[in-house]
């Protein structure tokens, strides 16, 4: 296994590490995750992973607006929001 150093700010491993251990997993297994689903290049169906979990996305501010039917978690009013103060 190869190991390198990431400077990360503080506030935001401390949460994850709070979400990895009431998740059962260890920070390096979800970031290990979320790696391989960035750089996956085959169909999603044949990577055997879990989704990645809102925390990871919301620490990196990644993903997209999601459809209506699919936003449980209030991201398309999120990114309404975003969209109106930027202007």
């Amino acid at each position: 296994m190869a190991t390198t150093t990431i400077y990360l700010n503080k506030e935001i491993v401390d949460k994850a590490q709070q979400y990895a251990a009431s998740e059962g997993k260890s920070l390096t297994s979800i970031i290990e995750e979320y790696l391989a689903r960035l750089t996956f290049k085959g169909k999603k169906e044949e990577l055997d992973l879990k989704e990645v979990p809102d925390i990871v996305l919301s620490l990196l501010g990644a993903g997209a607006p999601l459809d209506d039917e699919d936003d449980m978690n209030g991201r398309k009013a999120y990114y309404d929001y975003v969209e109106k103060k930027h202007k």
